[in-house]
């Protein structure tokens, strides 16, 4: 191969094993949400949801790093099952506000298993899954950032 193609090989990307580790961890976590009856874009959100109990829908977006076009079907989807309120804000109607119900706090004690089983899947010692985590956090920081 030439030289200049040398870049372009798939095993000399970072891109591809980011991709496909992540891709592999949500089909893990597939089963153990099926339980609970969400999908894990759902699951993110009501971790969110599980610390805050309230949160305005912007803010939610720009934590779980999903767009509106995403965030608004889903949450929708939170409603119907019981999980959430969504509700507007009476002083400015563009605000909207989604409020964990009793329900959606009682799925928090089913969900407390899965971070368990889930490490049970992937072999990393904790010294690595920090280590990890700390590049995978600064490489998102760099983005937040507009570094990159």
């Amino acid at each position: 191969m030439e030289e200049k193609y040398e870049g372009l090989l798939l095993e000399r990307q970072l891109c591809f094993p980011l991709y496909a580790c992540a891709k592999e961890i949500v089909r893990r976590y597939t089963p153990l949400l099926a339980e609970l009856d969400l999908t894990y874009t759902q699951y993110i959100t009501m971790m969110v949801m599980w610390e805050q109990e309230q949160a305005n829908v912007k803010e939610l977006g720009r934590r779980l790093l999903l767009d509106s076009g995403t965030l608004t079907p889903l949450l929708k989807k939170l409603e119907a099952k019981g999980y959430i309120t969504r509700e507007r804000s009476p002083e400015d109607e563009r605000n909207l506000s989604v409020r964990i119900t009793e329900k959606g706090l009682s799925l928090r004690d089913k969900a407390c298993a899965i971070p368990g089983k889930m490490a049970s899947c992937v072999s990393l010692d904790t010294e690595d899954a920090m280590a990890l985590k700390r590049i995978l956090d600064s490489l998102m920081k760099q983005f937040d950032d507009g570094q990159t």
